[in-house]
């Protein structure tokens, strides 16, 4: 895992040196995010932002372009409940407000990769698609509500630090437009979809577990095998700065 995030950042470096004229600037925006996981009920989508910095090659005479981009990116998924009643052994009923609890991750990131900007008739603008490989690193994390909850029956579904996995990688593909305001200064507006082909959670099954839920049985349970993967929707708005190289004889 560590030589393809060194050869992430040495690629990234190769679109450096190689373009003479380069395009830079800044995007960010919301970011919808989603987890598939293994033998657990279904999360829903967490909605959260992001924020990149990127670097491109800028050819007056190609289409074509190899770009470099860091960011940070809060992906995961979240779990939301109604409002309901639960009664007690002893008959007592017990409001359960409504509730989301979320699972973050809270990743940095860095892709490398291509964009082909399309032949169109539309003035200035200009659409693209594009297609990078991404490796992240885990920061930090998220993995229940800020404070906790006596009543909360769910603790025994959320994830355990200990089995976070740091480092991961996937890919990223979409599309975008360009618009200038002048020859160096423009705006950017970009929809991607970037999926993880590596674990984000990757935990064995546990035995012997203490079951938190006050209602259930007394007695431990066994928690089986839970692997998850991220996969998240980007919608970014940017600025993009052109940087011209002028040789003078």
């Amino acid at each position: 895992m560590r030589s393809f995030f060194i050869g992430l950042f040495f690629c990234g470096t190769v679109v450096f040196g190689l373009a003479q004229n380069t395009a830079f600037g800044i995007k960010g925006g919301l970011t919808a995010g989603r987890q598939r996981w293994d033998n657990t009920f279904e999360r829903d989508m967490l909605l959260r932002y992001h924020g990149i910095a990127f670097i491109e090659s800028a050819s007056e005479d190609s289409r074509f372009a190899l770009f470099a981009q860091g960011g940070y990116h809060i992906k995961g998924s979240a779990i939301r409940t109604p409002r309901s009643a639960v009664t007690g052994s002893g008959g007592t009923i017990f409001d359960v407000p409504a509730q989301q609890i979320s699972f973050e991750y809270r990743n940095v990131s860095l892709t490398v990769g291509a964009k082909q900007r399309l032949d169109l008739d539309l003035g200035e603008k200009k659409l693209y698609y594009m297609f990078g490989i991404r490796g992240d690193y885990t920061i930090n994390t998220l993995l229940g509500p800020r404070i906790p909850n006596e009543y909360d029956i769910y603790t025994i579904y959320y994830p355990i630090p200990e089995f976070v996995r740091k480092l991961n990688y996937g890919i990223t593909m979409g599309g975008g437009i360009e618009i200038p305001f002048d020859e160096l200064v423009g705006v950017l507006v970009e929809f991607t979809v970037n999926p993880d082909f590596s674990y984000q959670y990757d935990q064995p099954p546990l035995e012997n577990i203490i079951n938190p839920n006050p209602w259930a049985p007394r007695g431990n349970i066994s928690l089986p095998q839970r692997r998850s993967t991220n996969l998240t929707f980007e919608l970014s708005f940017g600025f993009r700065f052109l940087r011209k190289v002028i040789y003078i004889d």
